[in-house]
């Protein structure tokens, strides 16, 4: 009993001393909270100063190409060898097995590792040069490759992660565990946002209409890590209100919530005070937001305004609720009124089994919405500083998977695969790097996850080294302790 009462009376010194002392722990860190914030800065309810939209005063560290990004992100592992990377060697040996001085030890996931056949599988439909610049896309991507000339195609990406979550997160994180911030999360620390009324970091998730894909998306896809939670993704969802308790509860006014919300705030800004949380302080940014969020979701969803012309770009799901399509239609409008980083998530690209037919009718559904994307950005003024990504966690195999004889699908393949950007100061009408003529080895200019990574960043004028952030008694930054910027990826 003694030693209960003991042990109680540490934990309340403790508590005493490292939060209520006015130069304690506790003071420090408010005092740091509140020497980020520059003179003058927005004061919320509770007089606490308004810091959600406020970035780290020595950022950008030089001048930024982007200002704002979106990130289409095609779930499963979209395929390089059907899509972005011809190889005439393909068709010649078809059926033929990958010479082993070619596989060599590429490591590769359960389903295929120990294949004893490696039957070649060319490309399911013809290429065709788009464009001044003549770069090759399949014709299965004709609006994209209308926009070949705005367009870097990175032939060279290149991973460790051989399974759908893992390498996901990798490339969102720069790990491939979960836990650390993703790179939405990262920007909105560093940045702010340049929107009063909405989020910085806004995610939305979509899949295909067949729903053949099985991989789920993870919040932690979106999430803030050891950052402090208010740099989080805001999902936008695809069923019932975007937001949640967005609308006030029965019964209550908006001017009645507005004094409930001041009297929370001013609860919290007290305790902020004694304690210094940071998590405190990003209840109090979040309440905030919620509230105008509450005016400014469902004005960035009314389509009324919007030309028939615009929305019609979009293809003819541009209106259906939960759509890529549809996303990426929000996706502008979230980028024109301030957001910093959009990250759109969709599946069906795990093509183990279904890619002679599902392949073709995944990129029926992402091709016109993504091109449309593009060039609406950059009809508006907004493209030369929104940087747009497209791509995967991998590519797939340049062999066939199943039946030697006649393969139905391709399995994951992170040695050598594509994505593209455009806008943002990347080099357009360009490919960057070259794989050998089976797709399968880098021959030129390699791009890993961490140089990608580190790209983006610099377009930001972030230098990726300097951005960090202190956790566990080290030093974290997105690209981890790796990484070098792609100095011919910029224009």
């Amino acid at each position: 009993m003694f030693q209960e009462i003991f042990t109680n009376q540490q934990r309340v010194t403790r508590r005493q001393i490292f939060g209520s002392a006015a130069q304690g722990i506790g003071g420090i860190a408010l005092a740091s909270l509140l020497a980020e914030r520059p003179a003058g800065a927005a004061v919320a309810a509770g007089g606490t100063p308004a810091a959600a939209n406020l970035g780290l005063p020595e950022l950008p560290h030089f001048a930024p190409k982007a200002k704002r990004m979106v990130c289409l992100w095609q779930g499963g592992g979209p395929s390089h060898v059907d899509l972005f990377d011809p190889k005439p060697m393909l068709v010649k040996m078809a059926s033929q097995d990958i010479p082993e001085s070619v596989r060599g030890t590429t490591r590769l996931s359960t389903m295929t590792a120990n294949f004893k056949k490696w039957p070649i599988t060319p490309a399911i439909k013809p290429f065709q040069r788009r464009g001044k610049c003549g770069t090759e896309f399949s014709e299965m991507l004709p609006h994209i490759g209308s926009l070949a000339d705005e367009i870097c195609v990175v032939r060279s990406m290149n991973t460790e992660a051989v399974n759908h979550a893992p390498g996901v997160t990798f490339f969102m994180t720069g790990a491939q565990v979960p836990g650390r911030p993703s790179l939405g999360a990262w920007l909105s620390y560093g940045l702010g946002c340049e929107s009063e009324e909405l989020p910085a970091f806004v995610a939305m998730t979509s899949s295909d209409k067949g729903r053949t894909c099985g991989q789920l998306f993870y919040d932690y896809y979106w999430g803030s890590g050891f950052l402090p939670s208010r740099f989080q993704g805001v999902r936008f969802r695809n069923v019932g209100d975007p937001v949640p308790y967005l609308h006030n509860p029965e019964g209550m006014s908006s001017a009645q919530r507005r004094v409930l919300l001041d009297d929370i705030q001013a609860m919290n800004a007290s305790h902020l005070s004694d304690y210094g949380d940071p998590e405190i302080d990003a209840r109090i940014a979040q309440y905030e937001m919620s509230y105008k969020m509450q005016v400014s979701v469902p004005d960035l969803l009314d389509f009324s305004n919007e030309p028939k012309s615009a929305i019609e770009k979009y293809g003819p799901d541009a209106l259906v609720k939960g759509t890529f399509a549809n996303n990426c239609l929000i996706a502008r409008r979230l980028l024109e009124r301030g957001v910093r980083f959009v990250q759109l998530m969709h599946s069906g690209w795990d093509q183990h089994g279904n890619l002679f037919t599902q392949l073709e009718a995944q990129c029926r559904d992402t091709d016109q919405p993504s091109a449309a994307l593009v060039s609406d950005l950059k009809e508006r003024g907004l493209l030369d500083d929104t940087l747009v990504l497209w791509g995967g966690e991998f590519g797939r195999t340049p062999f066939g998977q199943g039946d030697p004889a006649k393969p139905v699908g391709r399995d994951h393949f992170g040695r050598a695969y594509s994505m593209w950007m455009a806008g943002g100061g990347v080099k357009g009408g360009t490919v960057f790097g070259e794989t050998d003529d089976f797709a399968w080895n880098i021959v030129r200019d390699p791009v890993h996850i961490h140089d990608m990574q580190a790209t983006i960043m610099h377009l930001f004028g972030i230098n990726h080294e300097a951005l960090t952030y202190r956790y566990q008694g080290r030093q974290f930054r997105l690209s981890d302790v790796h990484g070098k910027v792609v100095k011919g990826l910029i224009a």
